[in-house]
Formats: C-alpha cells, sequence, structure tokens
C-alpha cells in the first residue's frame, strides 16, 4: 500500500514538474490597420493663372505680348513656334492671320491647357488722294487774277472803270507777290495800230506810269513794278475797228523774268507827232 502511495505521489510531482516547465504564450501584438487610399497625399494639378494676348486685336505686321503664369508644373510648353517656357513670362508674337494659342502644363498632379486668340486683321486700304495741284507760276497768276486796265482814245487818264479794274488788280498783286517774295511785275503800257511808233511809244509809256502810280498809292511795292512802254507793236487785236483798237489800248502785266522790253517804230493814236522814247 505505501508503494502505490509512493508511486502516486511521485507521478503528481513528475506532472507537476512538467507543467512547470511549459511558459505561456505571449500574445503577438495586432498589426497596424492600412491607411485608406483618399488619405495618401496627392501632388497638386498645375494651375494656370494667366495666358493672355495683349492686346487681344492687332492689325497685320504689328506685335502683341503673350503672358503666362502657371503653378506647379515641370513642362510648359505654347504653340505655334514658341516652344518650351518657364513658370511665368512674357514673349512678343507676331502672325499673318488670327492665332490661336495653347499652353500645355504638364506636372506629377496631371495637365492643364489654356488657350488664347490673336486676332489679325488687315489694314484699312490707303486713302486716295488726288494728285497734288501744281503751283501755279506768277504767269499764270497774272493772266487769270489780274486783269487789264483799259483806256480811251489818246489818253492816258484813268477811266473810272480801270480804277475800278485797278483797284481789284492791287489785291491780286499784293498776294502773288506775297506768295513769291523776289517777283517783278511788268506794267505794260499799249496802243492801238493809228499814229507814230514814237508817239505811241510815249503814250504807252504815260499809261504804264498812270497805272503804276495808282497800284501804288493802294500797297503795291512800286519797287516791284517795272514799267515799259511797247507802243503798237504788240496788239492784242489786229482788226481795223474801235472794238479791237479799245482792246488794244490797255495797261497789261506781266511776269518780269519772262519779259524783255522791245521798243520800235510806228503810227501813234492821234496826229503822228513825234515822242521821246520810253524809260522805265
Amino acid at each position: 500500500m505505501k508503494r502505490l502511495v509512493v508511486w502516486v505521489i511521485a507521478i503528481l510531482l513528475l506532472t507537476c514538474l512538467a507543467g512547470c516547465r511549459k511558459k505561456t504564450p505571449v500574445a503577438a501584438a495586432p498589426p497596424a490597420p492600412k491607411a485608406a487610399a483618399s488619405e495618401v497625399a496627392k501632388p497638386n494639378a498645375p494651375a494656370i493663372s494667366e495666358f493672355t494676348a495683349e492686346p487681344s486685336r492687332v492689325e497685320r505686321g504689328q506685335t502683341a505680348l503673350l503672358r503666362w503664369q502657371v503653378k506647379d508644373a515641370t513642362q510648359i510648353e505654347i504653340n505655334h513656334g514658341v516652344g518650351t517656357v518657364p513658370a511665368s513670362g512674357r514673349r512678343q508674337i507676331t502672325s499673318d492671320e488670327s492665332t490661336t494659342y495653347t499652353l500645355v502644363a504638364k506636372g506629377p498632379g496631371g495637365t492643364a491647357t489654356a488657350d488664347t486668340t490673336l486676332n489679325v486683321t488687315l489694314p484699312p486700304p490707303p486713302v486716295p488722294t488726288a494728285p497734288a495741284k501744281p503751283i501755279p507760276g506768277i504767269g499764270e497768276r497774272l493772266s487769270s487774277e489780274v486783269q487789264d486796265a483799259l483806256f480811251d482814245f489818246d489818253r492816258s487818264n484813268l477811266r473810272d472803270d480801270a480804277q475800278a479794274v485797278l483797284s481789284k488788280d492791287a489785291v491780286a498783286l499784293k498776294a502773288i507777290m506775297s506768295d513769291s517774295p523776289n517777283a517783278t511785275v511788268i506794267v505794260e503800257g499799249h496802243c492801238d495800230e493809228r499814229g507814230s511808233a514814237e508817239y505811241n511809244l510815249a503814250l504807252g509809256d504815260r499809261r504804264a506810269s498812270a497805272a503804276k502810280e495808282f497800284l501804288t498809292q493802294l500797297g503795291v511795292p512800286g519797287d516791284r513794278l517795272i514799267k515799259i512802254s511797247y507802243g503798237k507793236e504788240r496788239p492784242l487785236c489786229t482788226e481795223s475797228d474801235e472794238a479791237c483798237w479799245q482792246k488794244n489800248r490797255r495797261v497789261h502785266f506781266a511776269a518780269g523774268e519772262n519779259q524783255t522790253p522791245k521798243a520800235s517804230g510806228g503810227l501813234n493814236e492821234s496826229d503822228g507827232s513825234l515822242a521821246p522814247s520810253p524809260r522805265n
């Protein structure tokens, strides 16, 4: 019996010793939870804050300024020959026709694009201008603006109609001389065909003197009026009647630079008496 008890005790001790040697397993730490996909940081998408053409409308041949401003991009390009550009800048552009420029910005966060249009118009056609009128010469102006003063037969005094004509002539002569400061004007005395050459030369001289004195009194510079008598040598009309003779009894005005004094003999308007040679 004792032996049985000993064996039981021994078995119990062995069982106890075996149990004591086994370690209690340590529980493993639970794995960290995975972050949600929405919580992973993403790079910013490129942003184009400015892309303009200034001015947006030009005439052909004129230039404009292309301006841009971009963020969060690693590659920026503009078409139509501009090429790769930095994140901000400006560039002069020109085009013969309306053109739309496109900016493409690329980066880790994606791609962004922007457009701007340069409108090109044709310049207005030139306004046709009338050809410049040639400036009339002094001789042309005298012919168109100054009239002859007429005289009675064998007279050198100024009639009322001659004074009226010379008053208008004075205004025109002063304007012509003002426009041509170096010009001189010939005051020509003329007669009709009747009478001797010597007498008509003297009569024509008196007529020219009367006209010159009258014009000088009206303010025409006397030193620019050159008095010449042609007598009957340069008739305006060649018919032998009173209407024609009246046209020839006159004072005529011509440009000084184109005149050469000339005198020769002939008949006077009255009785053919001799007269002294004319002087300027």
